[in-house]
């Protein structure tokens, strides 16, 4: 029904028959929904109208005012505002190659970034052009400040919303690059992410083939159903937003922003604007969700909760059945920085029958698992219409993630069921070896998160001088909890192995888990954590050579 021939999804070569072909096709038919509310900020709203015509005017700029051409680099670094999408997409229609830099990074870490992919303009925001300013200086690089005050060689921004002059005119082509987009850096220097238009077209129109197989499923007409309104708190730099942002767009939805998370907010803001569909790592989906029932909060409008960033706990999907019964369907997924955002998808009914699983793969996505052992673990390949096409300026690093054939090694262990359905069981680099036992940390963590004191948990090796390793566990629990170290290691005993309890816990009770701002857990600090309290010592301190 939905990819056969002639189908919306049809698929040909390994590419969408009828999707867009670049980023500008896509964002051109936004034009189309007028004066309906495409961005909500604190206390500000745009149309889709006022956000194409912007977003043109920029553009225009870019090209005559600049000089830039298709394939010079452009910086975004900016919190969530709505001139954050502006600047994106002004860029995205002057044929230009966006670079999105973490909002959060020190000075240092932007000075590695702008070294590395040596843009010919940036767009900053007031408070990130302290962090860039001198790095500007000394390349001579020009920049435009959104919301911040012009200095030497930066000029504010001003809005040019000329309905009658459109967009650049520049040819923007398939194969042309569109974005640099980094990894997140949790074992070394981030990697810039090189993706053409054909790639980020089509991880445009996964989420929209997402949205259609789910309303089949649930027997209802894809595409109808309440006008999208999303609560999306991913920030705009992590591909993860952009799987929001672009079924939003194409549905011509609204998209919510938040400054920073906070669930009181998060709360009254889905009651004030009829939030549809949340979107946020699996740690705030859970606070939203405690909270909503903490507060008796019935989250009347939300027919949708999609979490990614980081490996979904099955817990989500009780968290939601326990409140509010199927009226909210859970969703989880599948997606890399290097395969522009989501590529599988669990929604809904399927999601509750299996809920360790990410889903099936889009019908633009190939998927194997190579050389899968015994227990049908092995490295999830992929190959498809919205994978990158390599590392920028690091043609090594590219090298060693292809394989023949055009398959991307993901770094991911995974199995796949009979129905082909696929579960991510954990990273190859983060798998403990205990004495020659494979004991993979994400399903350990599951098994700790099942216990329902437990609000956040991740799993390490720990060396061991006859095992090589051994397990260890870092666990927050809820204020006032009773349950202590063996009344977890019990709890993991009743579900796995003996070889797969963990032998060490340490217990956090007030304070967060480390994680960077995509969600991921930190595992090397975490790790130094429990090696320093096997060793009897704080973190950071020296320990036995």
């Amino acid at each position: 029904m939905l990819t056969g021939e002639g189908a919306p999804f049809e698929v040909v070569d390994g590419v969408y028959v009828r999707g867009p072909r670049t980023l500008r096709e896509f964002v051109e038919v936004v034009w189309g929904f007028g004066d309906r509310v495409f961005l909500v900020g604190e206390g500000e709203s745009v149309t889709y109208r006022e956000f194409f015509d912007a977003a043109c005017g920029l553009g225009r700029r870019l090209v005559g005012e600049y000089g830039l051409r298709p394939g010079d680099r452009v910086v975004v670094a900016m919190r969530n505002l709505p001139e954050w999408q502006v600047a994106f997409w002004g860029a995205q229609l002057a044929g230009l190659v966006v670079v999105p830099l973490n909002a959060w990074w020190s000075e240092e870490e932007f000075a590695y970034a702008l070294d590395d992919c040596a843009p010919r303009m940036l767009l900053v925001d007031g408070e990130r052009v302290g962090r860039v300013r001198e790095w500007a200086r000394a390349a001579g690089v020009p920049g435009i400040v959104f919301r911040g005050e012009a200095e030497a060689g930066f000029v504010a921004y001003e809005v040019d919303d000329d309905p009658l002059l459109g967009p650049p005119d520049v040819e923007v082509a398939p194969e042309d690059d569109a974005t640099i987009f980094y990894t997140s850096g949790t074992t070394g220097r981030p990697k810039g992410a090189v993706a053409t238009h054909l790639a980020q077209a089509g991880a445009a129109v996964h989420p929209r083939y997402f949205a259609a197989a789910a309303a089949i499923a649930r027997g209802e007409r894809p595409g109808g159903g309440a006008p999208v309104v999303s609560l999306t708190t991913f920030p705009f730099f992590h591909v993860a937003a952009f799987t929001s942002l672009y079924a939003v767009m194409a549905a011509g939805g609204t998209l919510v922003m938040m400054r920073k998370w906070d669930a009181g907010r998060a709360l009254e803001l889905i009651r004030e604007h009829g939030v549809t569909h949340y979107a946020g790592v699996p740690t705030t989906a859970l606070q939203l969700l405690a909270l909503a029932r903490e507060a008796g909060d019935g989250l009347e409008s939300l027919v949708l909760l999609s979490t990614g960033g980081a490996a979904a706990p099955p817990a989500i999907t009780g968290e939601l059945a326990a409140g509010y019964g199927e009226r909210i369907a859970p969703r989880n997924g599948y997606g890399l920085t290097e395969t522009c955002g989501g590529v599988f998808a669990n929604v809904g009914a399927e999601y509750r029958e299996h809920p360790g699983s990410v889903g099936r793969p889009s019908p633009a996505t190939e998927a194997r698992i190579e050389a899968p052992g015994e227990d049908g673990v092995g490295e999830l390949w992929l190959r498809g219409q919205s994978l990158f096409r390599g590392y920028w300026g690091d043609p090594e690093a590219t090298r060693a993630v292809f394989a023949p054939g055009g398959w991307f090694r993901t770094g991911d262990l995974a199995t796949v069921d009979a129905g082909g359905r696929v579960s991510i069981v954990d990273r190859l680099t983060d798998l403990v070896i205990r004495g020659g036992e494979n004991v993979y940390c994400v399903e350990v963590e599951q098994a700790l998160h099942a216990h329902p004191d437990v609000l956040d948990a991740a799993v390490v090796g720990v060396p061991h001088p006859l095992l090589g390793e051994e397990v260890g566990a870092v666990v927050r629990l809820r204020a006032g909890s009773p349950v202590g170290v063996e009344g977890l290691r019990a709890h993991v005993a009743a579900r796995l192995a003996a070889f797969k309890v963990p032998a060490h816990v340490v217990l956090v009770p007030d304070a967060e888990l480390p994680r960077n701002r995509a969600g991921k857990l930190l595992k090397g600090e975490l790790r130094e954590l429990v090696v320093s309290a096997v060793a009897g010592r704080e973190p950071g301190e020296p320990g036995e050579p």
